[in-house]
């Protein structure tokens, strides 16, 4: 199975929140890990907290790709090998290609660090992710959005693939929600306005829904992490200032959705590319 808990995640979800004016309201003990690789290759962390105001503990880790390579990257999931052992991994776009890329401790003591080409057309692609959700039934799905608008899915690993036309607005966007029916994601445009994009399993097309119409164009990033039962913590990064700031997002429902803004995030964000960091076995996203 997919996402097992570690010791360094366990403690991403402390809030038993009920109502979303409620979980906008009351995510103290929230918190997430903002992944990201930086200017050198390097994976770097930044566990933030849902505190007043917010704190973080930032590290760089593991080195893994060229300087300069790497362009986009789904959230990076930690799994626990039996009986030791760990390791991480991802899909990261480098360059034009996509890649699976894996590191940690094998069972045997021996390092893991394999960064392996999956196919190469990536270069039009802004954003990357990988959906699993897990219950009665195991489910993942894969996604990229290309620069013209076209968001596509692949399932069955990369041999079925759907496509949706009408995104060119769209700057950046976070998954929220991986159910067993949908996935939903979070999605800025350059106009500032701010949507969730519900994607059936089916064949049904996306769902779209307007949930602020402005002030969200100075964000590069978006990550999000599940906080309570049904609501959001999103960390939103503005390159161009390095800055991060934490928001509380109740269950999405277009523009009655409750945001509240909890502060400057500690820090300087200007790495390349961000994500999430989450483990094995964690409760998927249900954020709409």
């Amino acid at each position: 199975m997919k996402r097992a808990v570690s010791v360094a995640a366990a403690a991403v979800l402390l809030g038993a929140l009920t109502t979303a004016p409620a979980e906008a309201a009351s995510t103290a003990a929230c918190e997430m890990s903002v992944g990201s690789i930086n200017a050198n290759g390097d994976r770097a962390h930044a566990k933030v907290t849902a505190s007043t105001p917010p704190t973080v503990k930032q590290r760089t880790g593991q080195h893994m790709f060229t300087p300069g390579a790497a362009r986009l990257s789904t959230t990076w999931t930690y799994t626990v090998l039996n009986p030791v052992g760990y390791y991480d991994s991802a899909y990261v776009v480098l360059g034009s290609s996509l890649y699976k890329a894996t590191y940690g401790v094998n069972t045997d003591g021996k390092p893991i660090n394999a960064v392996t080409r999956v196919g190469g057309g990536w270069e039009n692609f802004i954003a990357v992710e990988e959906s699993f959700s897990w219950g009665p039934t195991i489910r993942f799905a894969k996604y990229g959005l290309r620069n013209d608008g076209v968001l596509f899915r692949w399932t069955d690993g990369f041999t079925k693939v759907s496509s949706y036309a009408g995104f060119s607005a769209v700057k950046t966007m976070a998954l929220i929600s991986e159910t067993a029916t949908y996935d939903t994601f979070l999605a800025t445009t350059r106009g500032g306005a701010l949507y969730t994009i519900r994607v059936p399993v089916g064949s049904a097309k996306p769902v779209v829904k307007q949930v602020r119409s402005s002030t969200w164009q100075g964000f590069e990033h978006l990550v999000a992490e599940k906080c309570g039962t049904q609501s959001t913590l999103l960390t939103a990064i503005d390159k161009d200032t390095g800055s991060a700031y934490l928001y509380a997002v109740g269950h999405a429902n277009g523009t009655t959705t409750v945001i509240k803004g909890l502060g400057k995030v500690p820090g300087t964000y200007t790495d390349p590319v961000y994500n999430l960091d989450t483990a094995e076995g964690n409760a998927p996203l249900f954020g709409e």
